[in-house]
């Protein structure tokens, strides 16, 4: 029986390339935003509270990237009809505001990413373009 298992994880590297490009297309759409990078066990890496982000955005950019992070699953991809209930069960922990993309690569889940000051498509694009910097697998 084995007692371990091969994982893979990002590295420095990607989580400072995330948070360059998210900076970048946050800075071209001219929406400040607050940019949350976790691993799979919502563990923070990285953060950036641009210039002019709503300062509680940081909380749920936060809370984005780990419902992503920890279903593999945007986090606008909630159910509605457990939105409140999940939230409530999980001490806020989990949220169904679109802004939070998992990160994948190569069909293994690596992380989560949370956007928040902006809409829930400007949050969403600017989460996308992160991915790109790194070749993360499209959501």
């Amino acid at each position: 029986m084995a007692y371990t298992r091969a994982t893979q994880a990002l590295t420095d590297a990607a989580v400072l390339a995330m948070l360059d490009a998210a900076q970048i297309k946050a800075t071209s759409m001219g929406q400040p935003q607050c940019i949350v990078i976790c691993d799979t066990s919502a563990v923070l890496l990285g953060c950036l509270r641009m210039a002019g982000a709503r300062v509680l955005s940081m909380k749920s950019a936060t809370t984005k990237a780990q419902t992503a992070a920890s279903t593999g699953n945007p986090s606008g991809a909630v159910p509605e009809a457990v939105k409140v209930t999940i939230a409530l069960a999980t001490g806020g922990s989990v949220t169904g505001l679109p802004g939070g993309l998992p990160i994948q690569v190569g069909g293994v889940l690596v992380g989560g990413i949370g956007v928040g000051s902006g809409t829930g498509a400007q949050d969403e694009e600017v989460a996308r373009a992160a991915l790109a910097a790194i070749a993360a697998d499209p959501v």
